[in-house]
């Protein structure tokens, strides 16, 4: 049997090899456009991004609901969340490979200028968490410079799980706002 517009889905969720075929045919284009936004800085990581997009529509086939979208949304979406993992898989990979300041010995003598150092980015740390509430500069501690994760440092708050990222987004566009009136003066 052809594939075609009407039938791939049927014929991806019976294993038919036709199916995928055409999805990679017909969509591959808006997938890769997709991925190469997402991953322009690892063009190297691009096609294995592509070949895990068409392998999870292949195995998570039968997640996609007609009645819910068209199936160009749906794979845009597997698209986006298969480039999001590969930027992190990225991101852990670099974190492995690159040294640690605390695993690198640092003379004494060298030692006031590290204090001063850290001193100074404490200092610049408090004047931009300034504009916030105690609790969101809390909040923003422990999620962006100890990197507890967003969930476990509002629980330790006692914040709920949507009002963690309400407050984290809130926080953000009050730090710009504060920094952009900053560099007009």
């Amino acid at each position: 049997m052809k594939a075609n517009e009407d039938n791939f889905v049927s014929l991806i969720r019976k294993g038919r090899e036709e199916g995928i075929l055409y999805v990679i045919e017909t969509y591959s284009g808006l997938l890769h456009a997709i991925v190469r936004k997402r991953l322009f800085m690892a063009p190297d990581r691009i096609e294995e991004c592509m070949n895990d997009i068409f392998l999870g529509i292949w195995r998570n086939i039968d997640s996609f609901d007609e009645s819910r979208g068209s199936f160009e949304g749906w794979a845009a979406g597997v698209a986006r969340l298969e480039a999001i993992d590969t930027l992190r898989k990225i991101q852990r990979e670099q974190r492995i490979q690159t040294v640690s300041m605390e695993d690198m010995e640092i003379p004494q003598e060298g030692s006031s200028v590290s204090e001063l150092a850290e001193a100074e980015l404490s200092e610049e740390t408090k004047e931009i968490l300034g504009c916030l509430s105690d609790k969101d500069q809390e909040l923003f501690r422990r999620v962006f410079l100890e990197e507890e994760e967003p969930e476990s440092a509002g629980a330790a708050l006692g914040i709920s799980r949507n009002n963690v990222y309400v407050r984290i987004f809130r926080g953000k566009e009050k730090i710009r706002k504060k920094w952009k009136e900053r560099k007009r003066a």
